[in-house]
């Protein structure tokens, strides 16, 4: 078996050192020792997406936060109309570069599309900006509300977070959120805040048996 090589080490806002590393054509994101993203395993970031785009189909203002290996930007572009518009929030300056240089052909560049914005920074301060501003919110920014890396997510998956994600949702529209697992407090505090929510389970990859977690939240 190749052995895993880092292709390169860098630090994200909040020091925790991010590698990416390569296999043969396995690509890797590793921060403090865990796996984050993967290009074997990326099914669950595109059913993040597509589960929103059931509920609100006609959607045509995106937040998505978390690039990761930039499959959940793709399957985003290819859901969002020519006049569409998504907004890509990610903290970690490194993980954009890195797809515009190194790995960008692994999800068709996404990054090219003129319907981007880049926003590089806290997946919440986009949130903040207005009220009923996005069609669909779509979150991958950790490994879920209870598996965090980043510490600074936990207001995120918080009360105060989640009603802020309802706040920027138009009426109908829907938040979709990634998980490693499942999280039954999680999913309490989204009903609590007066989302008609569920959490779906789905595959890691195709004919894997790893699965993870999306929950799916609409806004009445």
């Amino acid at each position: 078996m190749l052995p895993w090589n880092i292709v390169e080490v860098a630090e994200a806002p909040d020091g925790t050192d991010l590698l990416l590393a390569r296999r043969g054509t396995e690509w890797e994101v590793r921060a403090g020792g865990l796996t984050l993203m993967s290009n074997r395993t990326h099914g669950s970031e595109m059913a993040l997406v597509h589960l929103a785009f059931q509920k609100v189909p006609d959607a045509k203002r995106v937040l998505l936060g978390g690039l990761g290996l930039g499959f959940s930007l793709r399957a985003t572009l290819d859901l969002l109309p020519p006049e569409g518009r998504v907004v890509l929030a990610e903290l970690s300056p490194a993980l954009v570069r890195w797809n515009r240089e190194r790995v960008g052909e692994l999800a068709g560049h996404p990054l090219r599309d003129a319907r981007v914005q880049v926003s590089v920074g806290d997946v919440s301060e986009r949130i903040a900006e207005g009220a009923g501003r996005y069609d669909i919110v779509s979150l991958d920014v950790d490994n879920g509300p209870v598996a965090l890396v980043h510490e600074t997510n936990d207001s995120l998956y918080g009360d105060a977070g989640i009603r802020r994600c309802l706040r920027s949702l138009r009426r109908g529209g829907a938040l979709t959120v990634w998980s490693a697992g499942p999280d039954e407090r999680y999913l309490r505090r989204l009903r609590r805040a007066g989302f008609d929510a569920t959490a779906k389970s789905v595959v890691a990859r195709p004919g894997g048996g790893k699965r993870h977690v999306v929950f799916v939240a609409v806004r009445p």
